[in-house]
């Protein structure tokens, strides 16, 4: 049974290239917290390491995981597979750990769905504009002009489920946007005061979707 020494859940989504994986990367430092990895079927990026980014795996293999329902979420992202494998996770939170995960906004769902025993926070980063995410789309490894074209109206699609997270905030600046992020998550496990305006979110969505 879940107990108050129990670690929490952290979702941080966000539409491709609005910068959720380097925010999580950055949260994943801090002591006690640990980055849940996923399974993908997706091939590794240059800079990826298999085990540590992500468990790369056949499709076959993550079709396997499904049937056998080992998946606390999983979703099919741009015609590849991720997913959270439950036992890891489950084991890492009565340890104390809290853990922070790096998926889109069907894996959320889904774990919100779950109704699991243990706290959960969610988080849905966005650009401060859609010039600024073209531009952080195109300077990544993603030279293919059609990549971007189709990350640009998927974009359009994604911005729409802010609505189902708990806090949104706006990653113009990383190292503010992390402490925004970190001073929220400590403010809800301790019940403190949450500096946020939610106002001001619904109105920058509103830019963003214009």
């Amino acid at each position: 049974m879940p107990t108050d020494k129990d670690g929490v859940m952290i979702i941080l989504s966000s539409p491709s290239g609005a910068g959720k994986t380097t925010l999580v990367s950055l949260l994943s430092k801090l002591e006690n917290f640990e980055v849940s990895i996923s399974h993908t079927t997706r091939k590794p990026r240059p800079t990826e390491k298999p085990d540590k980014d992500y468990y790369f795996v056949s499709e076959d293999e993550f079709k396997r995981l499904i049937k056998n329902e080992e998946f606390l979420e999983y979703a099919k992202v741009f015609n590849n597979f991720y997913g959270t494998t439950r036992t890891p996770v489950i084991d890492k939170l009565n340890k104390g750990k809290n853990i922070l995960f790096d998926i889109d906004w069907q894996g959320a769902d889904q774990i919100k769905n779950k109704k699991l025993d243990y706290k959960l926070i969610t988080f849905f980063i966005l650009p401060p504009s859609k010039h600024v995410l073209f531009e952080r789309l195109s300077n990544r490894d993603m030279k293919d002009k059609l990549i971007v074209e189709e990350r640009m109206k998927q974009f359009s699609h994604d911005v729409l489920h802010w609505i189902n997270y708990d806090y949104v905030v706006i990653n113009e600046n990383l190292e503010k946007c992390y402490s925004k992020i970190l001073s929220l998550i400590q403010a809800e496990i301790t019940n403190g005061y949450r500096d946020y305006d939610s106002n001001f979110i619904r109105s920058h969505v509103e830019k963003l979707t214009s």
